[in-house]
């Protein structure tokens, strides 16, 4: 019993560090995107859209992560 509530412990917090990469990348993305306004202003809009996009979408893998995390924790252990 003690095993698997290490084991789901790990698990949870494996899932977790999916949101902390998420945070970097989104970062990362943010960053890129105002060196590209800057560089060519008048594609502002265009940046702006799929830099939000691009956001969106890897949002949701901290999402899942903490969504997986919730489960193994609440429901296993």
């Amino acid at each position: 019993m003690d095993l698997a509530r290490g084991l789901v412990a790990i698990g949870a917090g494996i899932a977790i560090c999916a949101g902390m990469f998420t945070g970097i990348g989104e970062g990362f993305a943010a960053g890129k995107a105002v060196e590209a306004v800057g560089r060519n202003p008048e594609a502002a809009g265009k940046i702006r859209q799929t830099m939000i996009l691009g956001i969106a979408l890897t949002e949701t893998v901290a999402i899942y992560g903490m969504l997986i995390a919730f489960i193994l924790i609440f429901v296993f252990a």
